[in-house]
């Protein structure tokens, strides 16, 4: 009988992109995805090891799952991903019914481990140092139909001192450009209309083959790939980020008018202790230039309240950027000390009902902002990417929700004579904004039009796509593409190659 598998996932999109793999892999090997209610053969949960509270997550995940595999003989258990790859055997020794540990390099090995694990009857437990294979080699299933995931790198050269990644991901790695196009190409060969390219600092990509404006010009090959309508990417870094990038979002079509750009403190002082490599004025400069180049942008960030030694007058120089760069949303986060980061071992640890203090003033004037921000799109028509799974109350408000091109989350009313049919996730359609919320919008009238798009069709199908691995060429770029993508072609198959 064919085993099943299910796949939990924690953490940032680089993980939500891992697990596309893993199962594509799985399904290669001959294992089906469990229906929702089953109990599957194997699960794997993908661990995260920057959020707060992951080791209490895992282990208390770890703890359902046992009783479920002591009512299902043969079951197996996995777990992958930074805290796999941080704590290595310790996860065996802590819940001994595990079969299978893997690291953040060797995601390949999952199907190997497992069947090796039910022929020896005992655990395996796999951490390399380096990067086995690269990830977007490997075969995908997709989560959606519509907006794809593509890696163009993998790890990072930064030494920040409150992140671990570095030391769980390794250095950064870089795709070639011909890697990454002829991906993108696939994807669109299945219908997906929206691409974000992913990196754990993306405006650094070239580094490894000498391009320092790689980037920039990986962007306008996007802007090359027909039917490929919406290009986004996260997240750059401050310090790398060029103008050239900025030059390649504004004349690049279907390069979205959407930047997330990670801002971590206000404060210079901070910043030095955190060793983020840029301060708050050339930061605000970036800001000044992507404005100009794109009045529409909308640009996002991530803070840190509370790190070690930041003082009262360091939290109002945050709130002062926050002020002055009108962020249209911005995710933060209260510092917790990470084990085996820099940070963690900083003096003038800030006490917890400080940080509570400082981040509750934080969130109330950023949500001021944002609201200000969306409140000035009332009545302007807006383009959505409909979205599956957006809106938590779309069933009670009779609304649908999409992504707008700057991506912002609009909730609309499906309705009007512009409506061909139905409108499915993964349609096209133009609406206008009649309210504004803190994090969202509202459409309340009729759309004012509405395209199907093939995206839709798969959809309505249930069919999601499943990518081979792609690896082609020598780093640079070149011409339109002509070889099919996916084959096994020579240097110049994805146009890329030298």
């Amino acid at each position: 009988m064919t085993r099943t598998y299910a796949i939990r996932t924690f953490g940032c999109q680089m993980n939500v992109h891992d697990s596309e793999r893993l199962a594509g892999q799985l399904e290669d090997a001959g294992y089906a995805l469990a229906a929702d209610g089953e109990e599957p053969d194997v699960v794997v949960l993908n661990t995260c090891a920057v959020r707060e509270n992951a080791d209490n997550k895992l282990y208390g995940h770890l703890g359902h799952l046992r009783a479920a595999k002591t009512a299902k003989p043969g079951m197996q258990i996995a777990v992958g991903g930074c805290l796999a790859q941080k704590d290595r055997g310790e996860i065996v020794k802590r819940a001994p019914w595990v079969d299978v540990v893997f690291g953040t390099h060797n995601i390949a090995s999952l199907p190997v481990l497992l069947e090796r694990a039910r022929h020896n009857a005992e655990a395996q437990v796999e951490i390399l140092e380096a990067l086995e294979t690269f990830p977007s080699t490997l075969p995908a299933r997709r989560e959606s139909a519509y907006s794809g995931w593509v890696s163009i790198s993998v790890g990072c050269n930064n030494t920040c001192t409150f992140c671990i990644v570095p030391s769980l991901r390794g250095k950064e790695r870089d795709r070639r450009p011909g890697e990454i196009l002829a991906e993108v190409e696939a994807l669109v060969a299945e219908g997906v209309l929206e691409v974000t390219l992913l990196g754990q600092n993306v405006n650094s990509y070239g580094v490894e083959f000498g391009d320092r404006h790689a980037f920039g010009k990986l962007l306008r090959a996007c802007g090359s790939v027909e039917g490929l309508e919406r290009v986004r990417f996260t997240s750059p870094h401050p310090a790398a980020f060029t103008d050239d990038v900025i030059e390649a979002m504004a004349e690049t079509p279907n390069v979205c008018h959407q930047l997330h750009m990670p801002l971590q403190s206000g404060s210079d002082r901070v910043l030095k202790a955190m060793r983020r490599s840029y301060r708050s004025t050339r930061f605000l400069g970036i800001l000044e230039r992507v404005r100009e180049a794109m009045p529409d942008a909308a640009i996002t960030t991530d803070i840190i309240v509370g790190f070690p030694g930041e003082t009262e007058e360091d939290f109002e120089q945050t709130l002062e950027v926050v002020r002055e760069a009108r962020f249209s949303s911005a995710f933060t986060f209260q510092y917790s000390p990470r084990p085996g980061t820099p940070a963690a071992e900083m003096p003038d640890q800030v006490p917890k009902e400080v940080v509570q203090e400082r981040y509750d003033r934080l969130v109330e004037l950023q949500n001021d902002i944002s609201w200000q921000e969306n409140k000035k799109l009332v009545g302007s028509t807006v383009e959505l990417l409909v979205a599956t799974g957006e809106g938590r109350k779309d069933t009670e408000t009779n609304r649908m929700s999409g992504r707008a091109r700057d991506g912002r989350l609009v909730h609309f009313t499906p309705t009007g004579s512009a409506v061909d049919r139905e409108i499915r996730p993964g349609d096209i359609v133009e609406t206008t904004i009649t309210y504004a919320a803190p994090h969202h919008l509202v459409a309340d009238g009729d759309v004012v039009s509405h395209r199907r798009t093939r995206a839709g069709d798969n959809v309505e199908a249930g069919l999601r796509p499943k990518t081979k691995g792609v690896s082609l060429g020598l780093p640079s770029f070149g011409p339109k593409p002509t070889a099919s993508v996916g084959a096994s072609a020579g240097a110049d198959a994805g146009g890329c190659s030298l």
